[in-house]
């Protein structure tokens, strides 16, 4: 018997209209738990994430993971057929996702009053540099210039060195995952209001407005409180964490490294002991992590000639069974194989084809957060540029092939 399919956002459509990596973020979030995404696409080229980090074929990996459980829709925005079918659906949806530059949509013809009047139930969620609003609200800017406004740029790295950037674009994710919580919020605004039978959500409500440096700048936690109260301005101090001690990687004797985090008190005094360094577990002056802190670097050089004269798996069973934290730095050779991962059905395989050839049982990130006992299933990979064209404009709006060609920008191409 299948069992029934955990969907808690079905019937719940999702227009999205954005490109690289925040939007369609916030897209495959709630496209992951039911929501119908229809993602309008550029003709010819469709979102540039399609090329990002493209091995081969026309279609990324990185562009199948953002834009899974979705449907792709061709529409030239240059075109008032075009104009006119976003409108058709944002009338049909529940939520618009975009993240042009503030005044694109408005420079469309497609602006918040404009879609307002085509559904006055609509939620817009909107993502920039830097906000709709404020003086740098028209500048363009991507992650990497919104991390460095946030704060977060300045704590990554040694101190000794530039500030440098994490592997990911994790600006554009964690402002997706804003996006995707306000526009749930929104929603719930919505629901309830028509369960008390009270007056609709206005439309400044109904705006959502995720700016990248400030989706940033909340994560850094009590930077700007510490600063303010104590004149304390946090540096960048490696693979340390400000004022905890100690917390770090260490490379053992077979040149892997892992990482350590035994800065709980009780915690300490197992992690000194299991090191065999009983001294430092009894030493007064390291009770607390401030007085850690103070004398990180004999910690560390401690911690590290224990680690030196263990290989890392010898290591990590030791500080497993005395309770300490601790674990391996995973490459992605180790996740795809580790079985955490597969019990939870964490990385899913799937036969992806680059045009060329298909390459069978390529693994994927699975979906966050689990609702049972294991990841829900991908329902399909980002899908190939138009796929769902004929689809949603015929089965959903009722257009035919004329109307299609003319929204699509296929008209022009036939009479140029």
């Amino acid at each position: 018997m299948t069992p029934p399919r955990i969907a808690p956002l079905e019937g719940i459509r999702v227009l999205e209209l954005g490109n690289y990596i925040a939007a369609p973020t916030a897209g495959r979030l709630l496209a992951d738990f039911g929501a119908e995404v229809i993602k309008v696409e550029r003709p010819g080229t469709g979102d540039e994430l399609r090329n990002w980090r493209l091995h081969k074929g026309d279609t990324s990996m990185l562009y199948r993971t953002i834009n899974r459980n979705k449907k792709s829709v061709v529409l030239d925005l240059r075109t008032e057929a075009g104009k006119e079918a976003v409108l058709k659906l944002a009338a049909k949806s529940d939520i618009l996702l975009e993240n042009f530059r503030p005044g694109t949509l408005e420079k469309w013809g497609l602006g918040p009053e404009v879609l307002n009047a085509a559904n006055p139930e609509l939620i817009i969620t909107r993502i920039s540099a830097f906000g709709q609003t404020g003086p740098l609200s028209e500048r363009p800017g991507f992650a990497a210039v919104a991390e460095a406004y946030g704060g977060f740029r300045n704590l990554v790295g040694d101190p000794d060195r530039p500030p440098v950037r994490v592997g990911i674009s994790i600006g554009d994710s964690i402002a997706g995952l804003y996006a995707a919580f306000g526009s749930m919020m929104s929603l719930y605004q919505r629901e309830a209001r028509r369960r008390d039978s009270s007056s609709a959500v206005p439309l400044t409500e109904r705006i959502i407005d995720v700016a990248l440096n400030e989706a940033m700048f909340s994560m850094m936690e009590s930077l700007i409180p510490d600063y303010q109260a104590y004149g304390v301005d946090r540096q960048r101090v490696g693979g340390r964490m400000e004022g905890i001690a100690p917390s770090n990687a260490y490379i053992c004797r077979d040149g892997a490294s892992i990482v350590v985090a035994g800065n709980g008190d009780s915690i300490y005094q197992r992690y000194m002991q299991t090191i065999g360094r009983p001294d430092l577990a009894e030493d007064p002056t390291l009770q607390s992590n401030a007085g850690r802190w103070d004398r990180r670097e004999e910690l560390d050089q401690a911690i590290g000639a224990w680690t030196g004269d263990l290989d890392a798996a010898d290591a990590l069973a030791a500080l497993d069974e005395a309770g300490v934290p601790a674990g391996p730095i995973y490459t992605a050779a180790d996740i795809s194989t580790d079985s955490q991962y597969a019990a939870r059905n964490m990385v899913q395989k799937f036969d992806v084809s680059t045009g060329e050839e298909i390459l069978p049982g390529v693994g994927f990130p699975g979906i966050v957060p689990v609702i049972g006992s294991e990841s829900l299933p991908i329902r399909n990979l980002g899908p190939d540029l138009g796929e769902n064209t004929a689809e949603i404009l015929s089965g959903l709006l009722g257009m035919d092939p004329a109307e299609i060609n003319a929204a699509t920008g296929r008209e022009e191409a036939l009479q140029a």
